[in-house]
């Protein structure tokens, strides 16, 4: 039902804009207020979400009567803040990413994606009332460990419409107007559920960081409202996934919407020899010892992030030596770089052993058991 009225709504606000554009302000001043019925309607319709939509309403019915009693001189009207809801509209839809990322594309993680594929599932399946699914899942973990790909993930298998959201930018890029963000974010994943709204560096939000501003707190009360979902009415169920590399610093209003944490920790060597297969794909590795490189990588701590990149290391150092012209500025001067063939062999231990020497890990063993204890301790 509230799909239909969203919908209506949208269809109204564009007749709106198109009339205005035309130079039709009667026209115009009709949809407005046809919007501004339909909005109402919505605040009755959804107890939990009236004053939003009342709130709505009553700008659409300013700009009607701004249009009754000085018509614009241009092709567009001042909305009083509904114009700017339209700004934020299309700044959400901008977030908006296509994953056709699956389970498959991550190597290892298994327990890690088995639980997060159970919930997710559980999350947008028909299910008897007395079940209620996790609003809010944390992925926390050292960095590079797929934390992002495991949400990409969980969108392809479903394909459900996918937020990427990074909360430092949200607060950067829309000081003290990202809790209107937050908001039109989550009303546009409701009008396309099923949706999953990830939210990456959610510990940018949290009220334990120094100096947070009052914006700050505006747009985290506005995510806590949005992620409890409201009582009453029909309401499209949206998922949020966050993640975050430093869930100790996570204050307990957050932490509390997420009651489902899951530690996504550094690959094992079953794991790592997974992410090398992925990344060399297509490539001969007929001749490497992985169990070699999974044990190394173990010992240097890398994350998956790591191990990619060592593996493209490894890549471009078998390149450069079969296509030694490469480095060469005269011949690629006189030819075109879009016909060249490249010449390839099968990878080596040497390959890897040279792409070792330049990868090295941030962590430390300390810094790993921090993340072990916070897992023991507060992870669900």
């Amino acid at each position: 039902m509230k799909s239909l009225y969203l919908s209506l709504f949208e269809e109204c606000r564009k007749e709106y804009e198109a009339e205005l554009a035309r130079g039709k302000v009667d026209e115009a001043r009709k949809y407005a207020l046809k919007c501004a019925e339909i909005l109402k309607t919505l605040a009755e319709k959804m107890p939990g979400r009236r004053e939003f939509y009342l709130e709505k309403a009553r700008r659409w019915e300013e700009a009607a009567e701004e249009l009754k009693t000085s018509p614009p001189r241009g092709t567009q009207a001042s909305l009083k803040g509904g114009a700017s809801t339209d700004e934020y509209r299309a700044q959400v839809e901008g977030l908006i990413a296509r994953s056709t990322v699956t389970w498959r594309d991550i190597g290892g993680l298994e327990d890690v994606k088995r639980l997060l594929a159970r919930n997710v599932a559980i999350a947008f399946a028909k299910r008897p009332e007395a079940i209620k699914p996790w609003r809010g899942i944390l992925l926390f973990g050292p960095p590079g460990t797929g934390k992002t790909l495991l949400a990409s993930a969980a969108a392809g298998s479903l394909k459900a419409t996918f937020f990427n959201v990074k909360a430092s930018e949200v607060l950067s890029k829309y000081y003290g107007e990202s809790s209107k963000l937050i908001t039109a974010l989550y009303e546009l994943a409701r009008e396309k559920a099923p949706s999953i709204v990830f939210i990456d560096e959610v510990d940018a939000l949290s009220l334990k960081r120094e100096s947070v501003h009052e914006a700050t707190r505006r747009t985290l009360a506005t995510l806590l409202s949005e992620i409890d979902g409201f009582k009453g009415g029909e309401e499209e169920f949206v998922l949020t996934l966050a993640s975050t590399n430093t869930p100790w610093d996570l204050d307990e209003a957050l932490l509390s919407r997420f009651p489902l944490r899951i530690y996504v920790p550094l690959p094992d060597r079953e794991a790592i020899k997974e992410i090398v297969k992925i990344h060399t794909k297509g490539l001969d590795i007929s001749g490497l010892d992985l169990d070699g490189i999974a044990e190394e990588s173990v010992k240097r701590l890398y994350s998956g992030r790591e191990i990619a990149n060592l593996c493209n290391l490894a890549i471009h150092h078998m390149l450069e030596e079969e296509n030694p012209e490469l480095a060469d500025f005269e011949v690629l001067s006189e030819g075109d770089p879009r016909k060249l063939e490249l010449r390839i062999r099968p990878l080596e231990m040497r390959d890897f052993e040279e792409a070792f020497k330049k990868i090295k890990s941030p962590l430390t063993k300390k810094y790993v058991e921090r993340y072990e204890r916070w897992a023991r301790e507060f992870g669900g």
